[in-house]
């Protein structure tokens, strides 16, 4: 059995309501927030720009129970749901990238194959995104840009930082029920 994992949600938004009513039914389905980081503009391509409009921004949320890996192809359904639920005029208010970090690796679920990506189950695929070496979470060229940049290193490592506490009192935990 895999250690558990720290799942996060990079929520990509341009209104401040679908964004609150994201935020709310991710916890619903995730549990608590306990980490939230700064709207950082998403400015490097404008590939939803036509569906969501101009001047998205994206937030990283992470969670505070610790959920298995092979639960990534639910917790991406899970987000397609929440984006279905809802819609602007043009397509989605909010696109929900959701995936997991653990000491050593970044894997976001995707609904598009391509060379990189794992299949796992349910239409959904594993992507590689990052491995920690050198003191953070380097990129791989197929590496979405804003994730290239080190726009998010900071962020994602206090999120290791979360995660690494987490994962050893969860071994604590784990040896005591041994």
């Amino acid at each position: 059995m895999p250690e558990p994992v720290k799942y996060f949600v990079a929520v990509l938004w341009a209104d401040a309501d679908a964004l609150s009513v994201a935020n709310a039914r991710l916890v619903e389905g995730f549990g608590a927030i306990d980490f939230e980081g700064p709207d950082r503009a998403f400015d490097l391509t404008d590939y939803y720009e036509t569906e969501m409009g101009a001047n998205l921004m994206r937030r990283l949320v992470a969670f505070a129970p610790l959920r298995g890996p092979g639960d990534l192809p639910e917790a991406k359904l899970a987000c397609n749901a929440i984006e279905a639920a809802l819609p602007g005029p043009t397509g989605r208010q909010v696109n929900l990238d959701v995936g997991y970090l653990d000491h050593n690796k970044i894997v976001l679920a995707s609904a598009k194959a391509a060379g990189q990506k794992i299949y796992l189950r349910a239409g959904i695929y594993a992507d590689l995104v990052a491995r920690y070496a050198q003191g953070r979470y380097l990129p791989f060229a197929w590496t979405f840009p804003d994730f290239k940049d080190a726009r998010y290193d900071a962020e994602l490592g206090e999120l290791r930082g979360h995660y690494l506490q987490q994962i050893k009192d969860w071994r604590k935990a784990s040896r005591k029920m041994q």
